[in-house]
């Protein structure tokens, strides 16, 4: 079971807002041709839209609640045809197909608190794509104001739905809670520095091609969020 089990039903009103990344990651799928994976499905923020642009999405996420949301969305959208969705881990995605795009979109990757499980799941990644093929993913480190703003307080986020964030720097840990009528829940997520990160995607076999400090592809220049996209070698 997973903890997003709890808020499947909440999420997408909790998200509402985030919709930033969306063209972009579409706009990646578009680029790369052929059938996306993407990795943290969750309920189809990113892949619905993706879909509806005739793109083929294989779909993995941990929570059976998130995609149980995420096939009634693709059914709305009248694309369910085009996401195939399967229950499974971001360090082993049950995917055998090979494909040119792999996705892992917001911020999934801070779920993975170590770095064995982030290279175990960078090179699960890795052994998806095709030679050439690239792995796109943002993260994030908070800024020291931002933990000021927001340590140990209930925020009201959405109307109806409270978020607090609980942040650990000397472990580099974020427990973030979240409630409403709908359901509660509390996850940890763990960052690094973008160093740390190039670095183990390195290790991981990639070659790093973009590294953006926002959706936009801005040059990353130290900001809180950084976007990636990281090549399987030929």
């Amino acid at each position: 079971m997973s903890v997003y089990d709890a808020i499947a039903r909440l999420y997408d009103p909790w998200s509402v807002s985030v919709t930033e990344d969306v063209s972009f990651y579409v706009a990646e799928a578009r680029r790369a041709g052929g059938t996306v994976v993407e990795l943290g499905i969750g309920t189809g923020r990113i892949a619905v839209p993706t879909a509806a642009e005739g793109i083929s999405v294989i779909g993995v996420d941990s929570s059976p609640g998130m995609l149980e949301v995420c096939r009634e969305r693709a059914e709305l959208a009248g694309v369910a045809d085009l996401l195939e969705l399967r229950l499974g881990e971001l360090t082993e995605p049950p995917v055998e197909e090979r494909v040119r795009l792999v996705t892992c979109p917001f911020r999934s990757y801070l779920h993975l608190l170590d770095d064995e499980t982030r290279l175990r799941a960078l090179g699960a990644a890795r052994e998806l794509l095709v030679p050439g093929g690239r792995l796109a993913f943002d993260v994030f480190a908070p800024s020291e104001g931002d933990i000021a703003d927001t340590h140990a307080r209930w925020l009201e986020r959405e109307p109806g739905i409270f978020e607090r964030a609980d942040w650990d720097t000397d472990e580099r840990t974020l427990t973030l809670s979240v409630r409403g009528e709908n359901g509660a829940t509390s996850f940890v997520l763990a960052w690094l520095s973008n160093d740390e990160w190039r670095a183990l995607l390195e290790r991981a076999g990639f070659q790093v091609v973009g590294c953006y400090g926002w959706f936009d592809k801005r040059p990353y220049t130290g900001g809180e969020d950084t976007v990636w996209i990281a090549r399987r070698p030929r």
